[in-house]
């Protein structure tokens, strides 16, 4: 139940970044929610391989390198989704960084106190 409510809150994520930047496009809520699934699966599947790939640039730029693999995750994601666009890598690097933002907003707001 938990991750059907992460996927809603990212799918609103995507729709709210959607009308803030002009760089990037979605046609409606349903194509935020199928953006927010295969951005999901791409960050299980296709994030750890590319990572793993990049290991030794990313260790030289002290992490910085996973900026660019988020925001090629994004470009990934816009290839795969019709009725997504991005227009070009700066729009999905600070998209990735957005998003990320409002996920750990959103997602705080369903952490569940722990009982002493």
């Amino acid at each position: 139940m938990k991750l059907l409510f992460k996927m809603l809150l990212t799918a609103i994520a995507v729709v709210i970044l959607a009308q803030l930047l002009p760089g990037v496009h979605v046609d409606g809520y349903l194509a935020a929610i199928v953006v927010a699934i295969v951005l999901g699966l791409l960050k299980i599947f296709v994030r750890p391989l590319l990572i793993f790939f990049t290991l030794p640039i990313t260790i030289m730029t002290l992490g910085l390198f996973l900026f660019v693999i988020n925001a090629f995750i994004i470009l990934l994601a816009d290839k795969l989704v019709g009725g997504f666009a991005v227009d070009g890598f700066w729009y999905a690097l600070l998209f990735s960084l957005l998003l990320s933002f409002f996920q750990s907003v959103l997602y705080s707001l369903l952490k569940e106190e722990k009982r002493k």
